[in-house]
């Protein structure tokens, strides 16, 4: 390459209609995935106090956000369930209730949106007194017994209407337990969007608030959750749950993570997203709030920077906002 003064990087970036020309990412409404917490509270809204501007909703509320979304051009959005303390036990067996909130949820909004895509997770941590995303017994988490758990979970998902069902607990062989209890019941055609690198951060804290799993929590997740240390074990991960039949794999958290995102990407060309997680939404929420960033270019920079790693999508709780501002322009 010529250098300079042949060679003038400056030249296409001196106007706004040629900085467009150049641009080798762009960020639209496709690339969101709003992630909404539910709640089985009689309250519509209750504020998240961790989370500026992200509420527990009931189902009436869940569904009006729905139609918001489809509005604003949102593909999907991800829901995550507050419950009463009084349904948590130690096997999480609200979790499987057919008629249980999510259920229920995903019910309600396909009625009312059904070309809105829904995705849950297959997940005990929001229903088990102990806080952990699998079977606890005397300390220790139980792989093999905690997948016939997220198989049941996964199906009753399916029948409800869920369109993507996307184990999160980071057990050995899930994918593969959960796709096969789908082939076999009838929902081959139901996707399966895996939690595949999935960190034990502590970028987690204000999410554990707004479902209510921070206080039950016993211990750490250190033993199933990923060192985060370490980028060639989430590739070994990642192309796991492809062979057991991923359709989609997610890096959690984010941005600290963008470098593991754009190895995925590289490694295996499949569809690849990033979960920008509550600490994150709360890191810049705080700052915006305190004038100490300018909010929607920080925001929209961090989605970029996924982009520019290689994801297809971001969920993030900024989707409403963001799709909002795009919509302006």
């Amino acid at each position: 390459m010529p250098s300079f003064p042949t060679t003038r990087m400056r030249r296409t970036r001196s106007a706004p209609w040629s900085r467009r020309l150049v641009r080798e990412n762009t960020f639209t409404a496709d690339d969101l995935i709003w992630t909404m917490i539910l709640s089985d509270g009689d309250a519509p809204r209750t504020p998240v106090p961790s989370m500026l501007g992200v509420d527990r909703v009931n189902i009436d509320e869940l569904v009006k956000d729905a139609k918001r979304a489809q509005a604003l051009g949102i593909p999907a959005i991800a829901v995550f369930p507050n419950i009463n303390p009084k349904y948590k036990d130690a096997a999480g067996s609200e979790a499987a209730n057919p008629n249980g909130i999510v259920p229920v949820a995903v019910k309600a909004v396909k009625d009312a949106v059904p070309d809105l895509g829904i995705i849950v997770d297959v997940a005990l941590d929001p229903y088990t007194d102990h806080g952990h995303d699998g079977l606890l017994h005397k300390g220790e988490i139980l792989n093999d017994p905690t997948l016939d758990a997220l198989k049941e979970i996964g199906v009753m998902l399916a029948r409800a209407g869920a369109d993507i069902v996307a184990p999160s607990d980071m057990m050995d062989g899930r994918i593969g337990a959960v796709r096969g209890a789908l082939d076999d019941a009838g929902y081959s055609d139901v996707m399966m969007m895996s939690y595949a690198a999935k960190y034990a951060s502590g970028f987690y804290g204000p999410y554990r608030d707004a479902i209510g799993s921070a206080t039950a929590l016993q211990g750490d997740k250190a033993t199933y959750q990923m060192d985060p240390a370490n980028t060639d074990e989430a590739l070994r991960e990642v192309a796991l749950d492809i062979e057991e039949g991923a359709d989609m794999v997610m890096v959690k958290p984010g941005m600290p993570y963008l470098d593991i995102c754009r190895r995925v990407k590289d490694s295996f060309g499949v569809p690849t997203y990033a979960f920008q997680v509550s600490g994150e939404y709360a890191m810049i929420s705080a700052a915006a709030q305190n004038g100490w960033l300018d909010e929607q270019r920080v925001i929209m920079e961090s989605l970029m920077c996924f982009k520019r790693a290689g994801c297809d999508g971001v969920l993030t709780y900024f989707a409403p906002k963001v799709a909002a501002w795009l919509a302006k322009g």
